[in-house]
């Protein structure tokens, strides 16, 4: 009778304690809702230090080649037709060279230690102000407005290909050479360095890798916090770009401002290059036309007008890929413009570009409210 008993109790508590696991199964896919779709790229938390590490060591490899009195090296001087607008040029390979094999060996270490987490904790500080110089060095300074030109010109190129390039360069090689590709290089440096740098700190910090969510979030990073001073960005971002437009909009019509007859008349003569200039400033309106998209409903939902996709939702990447990496390129195209100062053809040559640096950081913020304001809940961690 006691055995019965005993089994039948024993019963009744198995029974509620796979009641209560069940319910807690089911509160947790309340709560995360279904699995994820798993797609390559969503990956990169895990592969990002791994790729910064290996592009530091092949760089730094090639910074001990150049150092021993290899060819190519990407900064030496170089005549005005194929040299770049880089900090770096022109300095000598026996000076950089041992010092760019220094910090690609060191990189590919600190790089390694990212990806595999074995990083002190009191170290973490060190490593993280090391991998921020490196993604700030490599993507916003050492760059000239190459990359810039790569963004806008891009559907060009192709045309280029079959028509010749106007002006007096011989084909596409006079424009992408070894010493602005080597920039183009280091620009994607740069991204993984920040890439990893992020991951690392978020996992150093407890937070989710992908959204940056789990502590205490910060007054300023609601949404509608966010819809404010994102509103304020994008309006600096589009009036950073006015003083270029209207330069080049001036010049294709005839109008020598802030430049000289005579460079007016050289433009003037050479075959495409007004054109271009006009292509230029009507691609920094559209820009800043887009811009608004930021904090406008049709930046959220595809209007009327794009009839293939009128009234579906607009994917995240689908605005903040192109507005990031226009931002990014902007910024290094302006301060090579600071960096070149006043030339003899005018003050319309460099100083409307300057606020180049001040548009691509007031875009970066516009782009930075959006995700804010769209983000909703993140797909792995729930939070949000």
């Amino acid at each position: 009778m006691n055995t019965t008993k005993a089994t039948v109790e024993g019963g009744v508590k198995g029974n509620r304690a796979m009641a209560n696991t069940m319910k807690t199964q089911g509160e947790e896919r309340a709560v995360t809702g279904p699995a994820p779709v798993r797609r390559w790229w969503s990956g990169w938390p895990d592969w990002a230090g791994y790729l910064a590490a290996v592009w530091s060591l092949l760089y730094g490899a090639a910074g001990v080649y150049w150092a021993l009195g290899g060819d190519g090296y990407p900064f030496a001087q170089a005549d005005p037709e194929h040299s770049s607008g880089s900090l770096l040029e022109p300095s000598r390979a026996a000076v950089v060279a041992p010092v760019i094999a220094v910090v690609g060996l060191v990189g590919a270490a600190v790089g390694l230690m990212m990806a595999r987490r074995r990083v002190s904790t009191g170290f973490h500080r060190l490593v993280w102000a090391f991998g921020w110089t490196q993604a700030v060095v490599l993507t916003l300074i050492l760059p000239d407005y190459t990359l810039l030109a790569l963004v806008i010109f891009a559907p060009l190129f192709v045309v280029f290909a079959f028509t010749g390039v106007p002006g007096q360069q011989d084909g596409l090689g006079d424009i992408l050479f070894w010493h602005r590709n080597n920039l183009i290089i280091l620009f994607v440096g740069g991204v993984l360095w920040a890439a990893a740098t992020l991951v690392h700190q978020r996992r150093a910090r407890g937070l989710c890798v992908r959204c940056g969510r789990g502590g205490r979030a910060a007054a300023w990073t609601s949404p509608e916090s966010a819809a404010r001073w994102g509103r304020r960005a994008v309006l600096i971002a589009v009036l950073s770009s006015v003083p270029y437009e209207v330069t080049r909009l001036a010049w294709y019509f005839g109008y020598p401002l802030g430049i000289t007859d005579a460079f007016l008349k050289d433009m003037q003569d050479t075959p495409g290059m007004l054109e271009i200039g006009l292509g230029l400033g009507v691609a920094s309106a559209a820009g800043a036309l887009l811009t608004h998209g930021l904090v406008h409903r049709w930046g959220e939902v595809w209007p009327r007008w794009v009839w293939f996709k009128a009234g579906r939702p607009v994917a995240l990447a689908t605005a903040i890929v192109p507005a990031l990496l226009v931002s990014l390129v902007l910024i290094p195209g302006g301060v090579m413009m600071v960096r070149g100062g006043n030339q003899p053809e005018g003050w319309g040559t460099n100083y409307p570009a300057m606020p180049w640096i001040l548009w691509g950081i007031a875009l970066a913020a516009a782009t930075l409210a959006y995700y804010l304001r769209r983000r909703g809940a993140c797909r792995y961690c729930a939070r949000g």
